[in-house]
């Protein structure tokens, strides 16, 4: 689900590699309205691994290059469609999970890549989940952080009161502006503001749905009232509405764990916050239960955030690992 930017009081300094620039930025048409942005960094001739990020509609981020040892890795990560730097911005239309999984084929295909490693969290988990049932032959191996199976249950704790509480007043931020006689469905009450039309509603609207998420993602973080960008939450709030109104375009509720007998060949690595607010540690355990050959670490002092110290330190561990051959 959300968009793992570093936490104001983070020094990963210790932890992360250092920035480094991509070697290649490029732009690929993938339908007659949508064109995704593209980028490759660290060693050309290394380990691919493919950087999926969350939402949907988070676009990705320079930080994310940095989970990675530059040496060994050959790191490539996309703007999904509607998001980033991918033009048009915040459209939704042809834009479904579906079109997300063939756009990585698009990608794959054009690099000329056999196999990678999908790394990815929260929605990103999602997305690499079924991307690897879609495509069991791709995969080399699978590193998912705050596992989000996109099921009704787990929206329902998130938009129907069940983080809310925990921290009450946020959720009054979140739900106060929308009338009581709506409030039993807020998906489909912010999706009739979403699209209303009128851009400066639309915008006011993205940005109380991005803010209330931001607020949840990390156990310690900033939960002052400080509001996302306006460009960034349109498209963050109006493809990720898009999305949950439409069951993330998933034929039946618990899809993702039915199709694990797909790729039970791929190893998987598994890091979940303990007090992950945006996407409860049940996912991640029934995920585990459907998966023998992954292994999962549920971290006892953090939440849903990419950037939280522990959460960045074990998959930064698990990517050195793979790179090493040993397990982490």
């Amino acid at each position: 689900m959300t968009r793992p930017a570093l936490m104001p009081d983070s020094d990963l300094s210790k932890v992360l590699y250092p920035p480094i620039e991509p070697f290649v930025t490029d732009f690929l048409n993938v339908s007659s309205v949508h064109t995704i942005a593209f980028e490759q960094s660290g060693n050309p001739d290394g380990e691919p691994v493919l950087v999926i990020h969350g939402g949907p509609g988070g676009g990705s981020q320079p930080s994310y290059r940095q989970y990675f040892d530059p040496s060994f890795y050959h790191i490539i990560q996309f703007d999904q469609r509607g998001c980033g730097r991918s033009i048009p911005h915040a459209s939704v239309e042809n834009n479904t999970t579906w079109n997300l999984i063939a756009d990585i084929e698009m990608i794959r295909s054009k690099l000329d890549i056999n196999k990678w490693i999908v790394f990815g969290g929260s929605w990103g988990s999602t997305l690499g989940l079924l991307y690897s049932q879609s495509h069991p032959d791709r995969v080399t191996s699978l590193v998912l952080r705050g596992i989000f199976l996109h099921t009704k249950e787990e929206l329902n704790w998130f938009y129907g009161g069940g983080a809310g509480r925990f921290w009450p007043k946020e959720w009054n931020d979140f739900i106060k502006e929308i009338p009581k006689s709506e409030r039993q469905d807020l998906i489909l009450a912010y999706n009739k503001r979403l699209f209303s039309g009128d851009v400066n509603s639309q915008t006011h609207f993205a940005q109380l749905w991005a803010a209330w998420e931001n607020r949840m993602a990390a156990m310690a973080g900033d939960r002052t009232n400080a509001i996302p960008p306006g460009r960034y939450s349109l498209a963050f709030s109006r493809i990720e509405n898009h999305y949950f109104i439409n069951d993330g375009f998933l034929r039946e509720n618990n899809q993702i764990l039915r199709d694990m007998h797909k790729i039970l060949h791929i190893k998987g690595y598994i890091v979940h916050g303990r007090y992950d607010m945006i996407c409860p540690p049940i996912a991640a355990y029934k995920l585990m239960e459907s998966w023998p050959t992954c292994n999962l670490d549920i971290l006892p002092t953090a939440g849903h955030a990419l950037s939280e110290e522990p959460i960045a330190h074990q998959l930064v561990k698990i990517m050195d690992s793979l790179a090493n051959k040993k397990e982490p």
